[in-house]
């Protein structure tokens, strides 16, 4: 088949690699008709790519129609289903699972890295589980994880959010507890961010401020019904200043970090990542685990915009290992924050009701910017990272 493949820091290609075949029980294999690239896609081929092989299959947004299933899946999958795939992968029965935090699986946590559930496509740190950009993949725990969507000639981006940008969003909202009416700042306007605002407004927030500094994303959110705020003409000390000073002077109640590890801002820890970077792979890995940050300036424009008692959500991924955080502004404050990965399977059935609804009250509709020949996945890639050619949502089709 045809795939998607890690070639290098800052490389990828798409190559003929061994089609995926049954390996457990409870394995499906899906023939792929579309793939998403993600932001921490990008992550991979640049700053975490020291934990990838040459070789690895990347993507981790995926749906498609199931070709093969295993004998202990037949009873939730049949060949012929049309399917979104959860970028993570869990059990639906262990410890974690039963309480919703399916990131957490126990079953397919990868214990040797110390880390959570397996995802697909993404780096050793995570299983090193081929991922969906590709025209065929290989789904273990698909006894649980597949959704199961209606084959009912709606285009796959009707579904194929609900992969990871829908849930992650959904999650974000929920963590950051906005009350009712309340004010919520969403910090970067890519796909989750997008997402983040609309999730918001549906679930009763009163205002929602977006922050960017790209035109189209800003465009995308205010048409949405978001307040967009233009970070390129306001620098990022003034973000939280001006938060403020539409929200009486307390700041948001509650501020979405939809940005993470990569902000803009963040000079010397940009640095810090590129010299990283530059190190051999093993050298590399093994100073990020052990004094490795992250550019912050997204986490720190948060905790200045908050208000007191408010709740910052983080949904962009961090993955430092000695960030140096203000715990004194967070304890006088008195800031609640929460993040991890998307517990995908937990907020499904919140969300397919309103991905089914023909009203589109999401507008998952008006999020892909681009759909292009798995072939053209490198120039896809190129494109993104670069915020070139109104690039905010690509997605790829494997059939073509």
């Amino acid at each position: 088949m045809r795939a998607l493949t890690w070639q290098g820091r800052g490389r990828v290609g798409v190559e003929t690699v061994p089609d995926p075949v049954i390996q457990e029980s409870t394995d499906a294999v899906v023939r792929v008709t579309s793939t998403a690239i993600c932001g921490s896609d990008l992550h991979l081929v640049g700053v975490l790519g020291m934990y990838l092989e040459r070789g690895d299959v990347l993507g981790h947004e995926v749906m498609g129609v199931v070709e093969e299933v295993g004998p202990d899946a037949a009873h939730h999958l049949r060949v012929g289903d049309r399917v979104v795939i959860p970028f993570g992968i869990a059990c639906g029965s262990c410890y974690m699972c039963d309480r919703g935090l399916q990131s957490q699986c126990e079953t397919t946590q990868v214990h040797e890295e110390d880390k959570g559930a397996a995802l697909f496509g993404y780096t050793r740190l995570y299983g090193s589980v081929p991922g969906g950009q590709a025209e065929l993949l290989r789904v273990p725990q698909a006894h649980y994880g597949p959704v199961v969507v209606p084959d009912d000639g709606e285009p796959d981006e009707r579904y194929l959010y609900l992969s990871d940008v829908l849930p992650t969003a959904w999650q974000a909202v929920e963590y950051a507890a906005v009350p009712p009416g309340g004010t919520v700042a969403v910090l970067g306007l890519g796909p989750i961010g997008q997402m983040a605002a609309r999730v918001a407004l549906h679930r009763g927030a009163g205002r929602v401020i977006g922050v960017d500094l790209v035109p189209e994303r800003l465009a995308m959110a205010a048409r949405h019904g978001v307040e967009v705020l233009d970070a390129s003409r306001t620098g990022d000390g003034e973000i939280a200043a001006v938060v403020r000073e539409v929200t009486d002077g307390r700041g948001a109640d509650s501020v979405i970090d939809a940005v993470g590890m990569e902000a803009h801002g963040s000079p010397f820890a940009e640095a810090a990542q590129r010299a990283v970077g530059r190190l051999p792979d093993p050298v590399a890995a093994a100073v990020t685990e052990r004094v490795g940050g992250d550019r912050l300036a997204a986490f720190l424009i948060g905790l200045d915009a908050v208000r007191r008692g408010g709740t910052l959500s983080v949904s962009g991924v961090y993955g430092g290992a000695r960030d140096p955080l203000p715990l004194v502004q967070l304890f006088d404050k008195q800031v609640s924050v929460r993040m991890g990965q998307a517990n995908v399977r937990r907020w499904v059935d919140d969300l397919l009701p309103l991905v089914q609804d023909p009203a589109d009250p999401l507008g998952v509709l008006d999020l892909r910017t681009h759909r292009l020949p798995l072939d053209r996945a490198p120039e896809a890639y190129e494109m993104f990272q670069r915020k070139q050619d109104g690039c905010i949502k690509v997605v790829l089709d494997p059939t073509v």
